[in-house]
């Protein structure tokens, strides 16, 4: 992905996330109006994050994963093609279940 849609994403993430706290969009006309003002023409990037949200959504503990479901359901609100979240799904649970590895440190 270019820089510019590293930069893009990161936008969108950080929308989904401030109005998704708690697990709960706060206001969902408001964010819903937001989302595709930040995103522009790439709903593939919504899709994209609604992905990867509900796959880091099914591999954390039941603490975090409404907060993820909730950024997922924003996204597809906002734009974001059910139909293209499969792999990314899988990405996400991928991703998750790595960041719960513990490190090696390179002892024997």
């Amino acid at each position: 992905m270019s820089a510019a849609g590293q930069i893009l994403s990161a936008k969108i993430a950080a929308v989904a996330r401030r109005n998704t706290r708690r697990g709960v969009i706060e206001d969902l006309d408001s964010a819903v109006a937001e989302l595709p003002e930040v995103a522009g023409e790439r709903a593939d990037l919504l899709a994209e994050h609604a992905g990867l949200a509900l796959g880091r959504a099914e591999a954390v503990d039941d603490t975090i994963a409404p907060q993820y479901r909730a950024e997922a359901e924003l996204c597809i609100a906002a734009g974001a093609d059910p139909a293209k979240l499969g792999s990314w799904i899988e990405l996400g649970r991928q991703r998750a279940e790595a960041a719960k590895q513990t490190p090696h440190t390179g002892g024997l």
